[in-house]
């Protein structure tokens, strides 16, 4: 199953925004709804992440390392059928909304300059994905990867939500062909390697193409299963030192900013075509009336639970095999796109209650920091696992206690940092490098004097 990770996207907030001083947009007129869900979907990230954080090998298949039994197994259940692919599904939607948001604002405001501005932003993105891959070592980042896709947002910006959506749901179509097409070649090089294994087991001689064929397939096998000895390998690299993991991740990352950037684009880039569309039609906003929100919780959750609990079953069924991942992938991008819509359905709903508003406000607060928070995992997690030396010393479910402490943290201080300060700390310096001047930090705070 897939192993891009998904990340964060700073949205503007309401409002004119200019740039300067006075005509920043004041954060508590930010929209509710997109800040709560993008600070859910930040905790959901990391929920994902952590077992790239802490142990080898073992994002997509929990029997290579930290137990796949037990409290383990079911902690892998949980997150392959509730929330795999659905995280950076919706930050790319978001991510989309925020290109309307932004470049509109400017426009109104009478800005020439609206373009410079777009582009700047995200090529600033582009460098704080840089920072995040080779300088904190995270080899998940996907800031890098939404820099880039952004830069052909800009022609779109305009387009009616009906031609958003076709385009949207074509890329989609095209980035699911490109996965359909790679689960069959791999379903080939199984079947290339089953014929001449049995070949080989039957003490006939192996032709050139039957040679291939095995060492074709035990290398895609490796994709999926690691033997002891390369997850005693992993561990012991992360234990070396920051030298040692430079080199290692500088590698993969290489890999994942270059290959990855042209393989998953149409990933990324539909999701925030489709995005702007729920934004220009109001359904990111929550301006669309209740039934369309429980029709995308039921429908979303009835087709993606489905699916993704087949595919689980599936692949536990076979014992964690690689043949059993390829095959689970076939269905892969149905499942995450239901669930996907499913859980943005149940968010909207959720604002829309106005229960339980001071968690509204939290995860709100998470979200308008969200380049912050995110880039804070890879930050503690890299203390924590790889400079203090826990990677691969915890189980699969232990290193969810790891999440929920950052969740509690994020979720305590990030409201707080918004009580003084008008933007996170990231924000602020990616705001003032986006408009060339230095953004004011501080929230103003009227004083009065006794008489």
């Amino acid at each position: 199953m897939a192993t891009i990770t998904a990340d964060p996207a700073d949205l503007p907030a309401q409002g004119s925004d200019t740039g300067s001083g006075a005509g920043a947009a004041p954060t508590d007129r930010r929209i509710e709804a997109l800040d709560f869900v993008r600070g859910v979907a930040l905790c959901g990230i990391l929920l994902m992440n952590i077992t790239g954080f802490g142990l080898p090998n073992a994002y997509t298949n929990p029997a290579n390392a930290g137990g796949a039994t037990g409290a383990n197994l079911w902690a892998w259940i949980i997150t392959q059928v509730g929330f795999e692919g659905t995280q950076r599904a919706l930050f790319s939607m978001l991510f989309g909304a925020s290109t309307i948001l932004l470049v509109s604002r400017l426009e109104r405001a009478g800005r020439t300059d609206a373009a410079d501005i777009y582009y700047r932003r995200n090529l600033w993105l582009i460098g704080f994905g840089m920072v995040n891959a080779f300088i904190f070592l995270w080899y998940g980042d996907i800031l890098y990867a939404y820099g880039v896709t952004a830069l052909f947002l800009f022609p779109f910006r305009k387009l009616a939500p009906k031609g958003l959506i076709v385009i949207g749901i074509a890329g989609f179509i095209a980035g699911a062909a490109w996965n359909g097409y790679d689960t069959v070649r791999l379903l080939r090089k199984h079947d290339a390697y089953v014929e001449a294994v049995a070949a080989r087991d039957a003490h006939r001689p192996l032709s050139q193409a039957q040679q291939d064929a095995i060492t074709a397939w035990t290398e895609a096998r490796g994709n999926y299963k690691s033997t002891p000895d390369e997850v005693r390998q992993s561990i012991e690299r992360h234990h070396q030192g920051y030298g040692v993991m430079f080199l290692r991740v500088a590698n993969a990352n290489a890999e994942i900013q270059s290959w990855y950037m042209y393989r998953y684009f149409f990933d990324i880039f539909s999701m925030m075509l489709i995005g702007m569309a729920l934004f220009r039609l109001g359904v990111l906003t929550n301006e669309r009336p209740a039934s369309l929100y429980w029709a995308m919780l039921a429908g979303g959750y009835a087709i993606g639970l489905t699916v993704n609990v087949m595919e689980t079953r599936w692949v536990i069924d076979h014992q964690f095999s690689a043949l059993s991942f390829a095959q689970a992938d076939i269905s892969y991008d149905l499942g995450r796109l239901a669930m996907t819509i499913g859980h943005l359905g149940a968010l909207l709903l959720f604002v829309r209650s106005g229960a339980l508003s001071w968690l509204r406000r939290a995860f709100a607060a998470v979200g308008q920091m969200a380049v912050t928070n995110y880039l804070t995992h890879s930050v503690v997690c890299g203390i924590f696992f790889t400079g203090l030396g826990w990677y691969g010393a915890l189980e699969r479910h232990q290193l969810y206690y790891v999440v929920f402490a950052i969740w509690a943290a994020q979720l305590i201080i990030s409201p707080l940092w918004l009580k003084r300060f008008r933007f996170g700390p990231v924000e602020w310096l990616w705001r003032s490098l986006t408009y060339m001047q230095r953004q004011p930090m501080r929230r103003l705070v009227a004083v009065t004097r006794s008489a």
